[in-house]
């Protein structure tokens, strides 16, 4: 037999097990799966841009997007087109495709040719021919393909765990980001009439109708009211670049605008009943964790199967043809077995239950502390609205009344510009508390969203009442 022939016969052997185990590494379908599941818990899209053609289609989306005023659901939707670590984590699911396809094929068969050379005439040569393939991983290969399966499967759970975070991320920095400029506004506000009132001051001070001491108070609090709108500035643009960030945008794409005021805080809240159920169910971070315990039980299983075969079962052929002219060749088959005499998977059996028991238990943490954060997550967005609607409608209207009381006090001469200034004092903090708790309750939401793993049920078609807001608080004027 010829070395060709060898080679056809260990094709021949090797064909059948190639052909139902062919699989593409083209990783889309699995990516399709992470399209859908993002869709389904975020109602987002994502692309993963792997050709200059999906970064031209991108760059469109994204000019359309960031022509209008950005809102929440804007920004999430530009982060999962842009943002480029979102972009490198979509890679794994290439890798986890390749490994699959890996996992299905046969080692190469191994080839050999040995000459050999007489030390005494006369001369002449031995030529010896063999190929052999390891039999044992024909019989392993069903079994690697239904673990690699199940490590693409959690691959693809962890990058649209990884996708729902940043979601979650970019609505939290898009929602401090809406209440600094809307604080800012209203500091910018505060800004404007202390500065009146400080000019009216020093004209008073001048005239000898006003001491020096509320002159001075007066012109403090103008400095004041500067500083606060400086730093308010300051971190308002701290805040719009983490927001660039997380969105991947750089050059002329940063000159956004977004909407100055919060969302409208729903007029009814979400069920809360069985929420930490929902989350046991369709948290992407609890499924991985749980495929992570069939994987490793199902390598055990495998392994402890198999502990007692042969390592190796390399079958093959070989052909030798004597030296003398006309001589005959031999051809036959060879077996290779490597026994397990000593190594008999002991410490890789020992190594997979302790990392079964570990993947249980790291399962068991993970439901815990997901039932935890639902329940966090639950009672401080409730908490943020009681206190915002407290805000709204019984404090900040109080702090109005007053303010407008002390001012016909004060035009009366019943009261003194300190009054007067400690009045409007209190109702500027009183709105910037307002404004942070209405903050809180919407990033409270979003976090609580992300702990339930998804959408928050029954929301769909809830009419949402406004509450008051600064701008809507009644307008005070001084009268001299």
């Amino acid at each position: 037999m010829t070395t060709s022939k060898v080679v056809l016969s260990l094709a021949a052997l090797a064909i059948p097990v190639l052909s139902a185990g062919c699989a593409s590494t083209n990783p889309q379908q699995a990516f399709s799966d992470v399209e859908k599941t993002v869709a389904a818990r975020a109602g987002t899209q994502v692309r993963w841009i792997r050709s200059t053609k999906e970064d031209e289609a991108v760059a469109r989306a994204l000019e359309n997007l960031l022509k209008r005023e950005l809102t929440a659901d804007d920004a999430v939707q530009i982060a999962l087109l842009n943002n480029r670590e979102l972009q490198a984590t979509f890679e794994e699911i290439g890798i986890a495709q390749a490994d699959f396809v890996q996992a299905g094929l046969l080692k190469n068969p191994s080839f050999s040719v040995h000459a050999g050379f007489p030390d005494k005439p006369p001369p002449s040569y031995v030529m010896n021919y063999s190929a052999a393939m390891d039999f044992l991983q024909i019989v392993m290969l069903p079994l690697r393909k239904k673990i690699a399966a199940q490590q693409l499967e959690a691959t693809k759970l962890r990058v649209s765990e990884a996708v729902l975070k940043l979601a979650a991320d970019v609505k939290s920095a898009y929602y401090t980001l809406q209440a600094r400029e809307q604080l800012l506004d209203r500091l910018r506000k505060i800004e404007e009439i202390n500065e009146a009132a400080a000019q009216l001051a020093q004209k008073q001070l001048e005239a000898g109708t006003l001491n020096e001491l509320d002159s001075s108070n007066q012109q403090a609090l103008h400095k004041q009211s500067r500083r606060d709108t400086a730093q308010a500035v300051v971190e308002a643009r701290v805040d719009r670049e983490r927001l660039n960030r997380l969105m991947g945008l750089w050059g002329t794409r940063t000159d956004w605008k977004i909407a100055h005021q919060l969302p409208a805080i729903p007029q009814e809240e979400i069920p809360l009943e069985r929420l930490e159920s929902l989350a046991i169910q369709q948290r992407l971070d609890v499924e991985a964790a749980r495929r992570d315990v069939q994987l490793v039980g199902r390598a055990l299983a495998l392994r402890n199967g198999t502990r007692f075969f042969p390592a190796g079962i390399h079958i093959g052929v070989d052909s030798e043809r004597e030296p003398e002219a006309g001589g005959p060749r031999t051809t036959g088959p060879t077996l290779e077995v490597e026994a397990p005499i000593f190594d008999q998977g002991q410490a890789d059996v020992a190594r997979l239950r302790a990392q079964l028991r570990q993947a249980e238990r790291r399962l068991e943490a993970l439901a815990t502390d997901a039932r935890s954060e639902v329940r966090e997550q639950r009672d401080l967005m409730i908490a943020h609205r009681d206190l915002a609607e407290y805000y709204g409608k019984v404090l900040l209207p109080l702090r109005g009344k007053i303010l407008g009381l002390t001012l016909e006090h004060y035009n009366f001469m019943l009261k003194g510009t300190y009054d007067l200034l400690l009045a409007k004092q209190q109702e500027a903090e009183t709105e910037r508390e307002y404004i942070e708790a209405w903050r809180d309750y919407w990033i409270a939401r979003t976090e609580l969203e992300r702990a339930v793993g998804g959408k928050l049920p029954g929301m769909d078609g809830a009419p949402a009442a406004k509450p008051a807001t600064p701008a809507e608080q009644p307008k005070h004027e001084h009268k001299h």
